[in-house]
């Protein structure tokens, strides 16, 4: 089966970097949500204004779909913070699995202050913190450490990944 993950967390924590090396190496697409926010949306996160629900359901049923539909499968880059988001994401794509790259605070702040290019400021990643709802015990769920190389995290992921394969396939 086509694999179909969603690598999230904070802004900052590096997810965009280490889905796109899951992506090469599991030699599939690679879906970088950032690129599917509607337009009000990005200028409502450049003028330092936090996303709410609203601005945030059909930016979720559109990834949705292109994980789904994704022929060779896909990994999704997403903040989905929200247990609900995720659900959200799992409707669509009911066999998704997750990992979820944790990150101290003033790491992410940090992080965000040096891509000043980007359109999500500094200024917002306390509010994503105030919104996360980490995934742990949620089914099908890898928590990696943010301070890890990125390297060392796929590894990590796509060992979890083999094992699960192993784990359905009854071995």
């Amino acid at each position: 089966m086509a694999p179909r993950i969603l690598v999230m967390g904070v802004a900052g924590c590096g997810k965009s970097t280490v889905a796109a090396r899951l992506a090469v190496a599991l030699n599939c697409a690679l879906i970088e949500g950032d690129d599917f926010h509607l337009p009000q949306s990005q200028h409502k996160m450049r003028h330092g204004i936090a996303l709410d629900d609203a601005d945030r359901w059909p930016w979720l049923d559109r990834l949705g779909v292109l994980l789904a539909e994704a022929a060779g499968g896909a990994v999704l880059s997403c903040s989905a913070l929200k247990r609900r988001y995720r659900d959200r994401l799992r409707a669509a794509v009911p066999a998704l699995r997750i990992v979820y790259i944790d990150i101290r605070p003033e790491e992410a702040r940090a992080r965000v202050a040096a891509r000043p290019a980007h359109f999500f400021p500094a200024g917002l990643v306390d509010s994503q913190f105030d919104a996360l709802e980490p995934p742990l015990g949620e089914p099908g769920v890898l928590r990696v450490e943010a301070s890890q190389p990125p390297a060392a995290q796929r590894n990590a992921i796509l060992h979890w990944l083999k094992g699960s394969a192993r784990a359905a396939a009854g071995a």
